[in-house]
This record gives structure tokens, sequence and C-alpha cells, in this order.
């Protein structure tokens, strides 16, 4: 096995102590230039690597980021991710990723082994019903940092959409092309997204003059099989709905493979539209129409705010709430000529 070199070895290699050593490795300016040179020369020519913790622990910065998504899998976290990285990377940043699986003990789970890692930062889409975790975030004096799925919390920032506004258009849109008995797939009415969304959707209903219908509403978990489920259950009911607004592509995907094998017209039938404008909803050959929430300007807006704060030589708490708008895409599932009032 390979030797490990220490700062020891290379003191005895120079002659001189190993807090000399130390010191010109961590650029200190009490050490001559020409020690300096002469130290990282032998600790390149012996294969010395310094232990990235220690240093941290010693500094206080790790110059690493932690950023937890509930799935990895997805267009929008991998855009959002991607974002983070494009803006933090300049700066010396890394990027630890973290998947939670919608498990809120998974997620408490890395929040622990980041804060052990002595990450700089946390950036979060959370499936959490309560905020102790958070806290705990900040009592380390760790920045915290929502992104998409937040909780609302005093001295913490966050970067979403207009979650409620996307619910609203989406609904909207299904209205203006004659539909009147709306169906939605609501997902975890706990997290704030899918709450918001939600009432979005109810609003648009009570503006129009539509009654809202609870059985209309089905919470699945942002997959094709739940998309499937939840038509399952909706085709059941004596008045069936004539369109779906899901808060998830994924959901509206599951719900259009199961209505063309029950041989359902869409948008004839059925109109679907969903939401987060997943790749896949474009290059379908019946697109998907969606709810844009432009992920890669998420992931650079949030990282820009985690610059903002860190860099704030006042040490004074930032606080910001950045809310973007989000975009009705229309495509095939829902493009029927719209119905004047």
């Amino acid at each position: 096995m390979k030797k490990k070199f220490t700062i020891y070895d290379i003191a005895n290699a120079l002659n001189i102590t190993a807090a000399t050593v130390s010191r010109a490795l961590n650029d200190n300016p009490n050490i001559s230039k020409a020690t300096k040179e002469l130290v990282l020369k032998t600790a390149e020519k012996m294969g010395y690597e310094q232990n990235k913790l220690a240093l941290a622990l010693k500094s206080g910065k790790s110059n690493n980021v932690g950023v937890i998504v509930p799935r990895i899998d997805s267009n929008f976290f991998g855009s959002v991710i991607r974002g983070i990285e494009e803006e933090l990377n300049p700066f010396g940043y890394h990027v630890i990723i973290c998947q939670t699986n919608g498990d809120e003990a998974k997620e408490i789970a890395n929040i622990d082994a980041l804060l052990n890692s002595q990450v700089d930062g946390i950036f979060i889409s959370t499936s959490s019903k309560d905020v102790a975790s958070f806290e705990r975030i900040l009592r380390k004096d760790v920045p915290l940092i929502f992104f998409d799925r937040k909780k609302t919390m005093n001295n913490v920032s966050s970067v979403t959409i207009n979650d409620f506004d996307g619910g609203y258009k989406a609904t909207q849109h299904l209205i203006d092309n004659g539909c009147k008995q709306i169906a939605h797939f609501s997902g975890d009415l706990n997290i704030e997204i899918f709450n918001d969304r939600f009432a979005g959707y109810k609003q648009a209903l009570t503006d129009n003059g539509i009654d809202y219908i609870e059985e209309y509403v089905v919470k699945t978990r942002s997959n094709v099989e739940d998309g499937k489920k939840a038509v399952k259950k909706l085709l059941k009911l004596k008045n069936p709905p004539d369109a779906i607004f899901s808060s998830s592509d994924w959901d509206a995907l599951g719900a259009i493979q199961e209505l063309r094998t029950k041989n359902y017209k869409i948008p004839e039938d059925i109109s679907v539209i969903g939401f987060s404008n997943e790749p896949f909803t474009k290059f379908m050959e019946l697109s998907i129409s969606t709810v844009d929430q432009f992920p890669l300007e998420m992931g650079k807006i949030t990282a820009k705010v985690f610059l903002e704060q860190v860099n704030n030589s006042e040490k004074v708490k930032i606080e910001k709430k950045v809310v973007l708008e989000p975009e009705l895409i229309i495509r095939k599932s829902t493009k029927k000529t719209a119905v004047k009032k």
C-alpha cells in the first residue's frame, strides 16, 4: 500500500519543525516566501495531501456546500443543481448532493451528515413537516437557503416560484377551454408548494363560479404509478372529470397512459395539464401542457443569495424571499378551441 506522507515527513526532509511546515502550507504571512516555496515543492514531490476536514475544522471553511433534494432523477432538480454549481464553482466551491426520496427521516440524516462534514452552507428543497432540524442548522451558524419546497422561517432566505399563480393559471386555462369538472392531483398538502398550487386551483374555480368538489382532489406522490391509480379512482365516480390539473408532470404522464388504455381521447374527452415542464412533456407524441418553474435560474439565484450572505462583511443576517413567476406552456394535451364566456 502506498505510504501516506505527513507534515512530519516533510519537516524531517527539510530539517525544520512541523509547525513551520503547517504554517507554510497554510500561507502564513510570518513564513518567508523561500520557505513556503521549498515546503510546497517538497510536499508535491512526496505526494503529500492535506486533510481537508482538518483544514475545515481549523479554518471554519470547507468550500463545500450541501444540496438536499427529494429526487435526483428529475430534470427539475438536476437543472437546479446545475445552476448552483455553475454559479459557485468559479468561487472555488464544491457541491455535495443528497437525496431524500421525500423521506423526512432521511432528510434529517442528510442534514446531520452535511453538518458533520463542515459544509459552508445547506440548500434544501424540503420534505419535512416541522422546522426543528432547520433550527439546528441555524444554531450552528451555517447558512440555510430553501429552494422550491420551503418552510417560512425568520432570517432564512428562499428562492421559489409563485406556486399559487401557477396553479391558478393552469386551472384557468382548462376553464377557458370549456372544462367545468376539473380534478386535481394535489401532492402532500403539508408541503407549502403543493398547498399553494391547490389554493390556486380552488381560487380559479371560485372566480369562475364553478363548485369545488372534494372528491375530485386526489393526493399523489409525483410518480407515474400514482397518476394511473388516481385516474382509476376518478373514473369510478358518478360524474367523472373532464379535465385534470396535476401538481406534477409525472402524475400527469401516468394519468394520460391510463386514460389511453381506457380509450379516452385527450384532450377531447379529458384534458390534462402537469407542472414542472420536464423534458418528456415536450417530446412525447402527445405533448403535455405544463407550468415552467425555471429551475436553472432558480439554482443560480439560490447560489447568488448564498454568496451575498457569506460575503457580507457586516455579518448582518440577510433574509431574501425571491419569488419567480411561472409560465404556462400550452401543448397538445389541452389544446382545444377556446370557448368564449
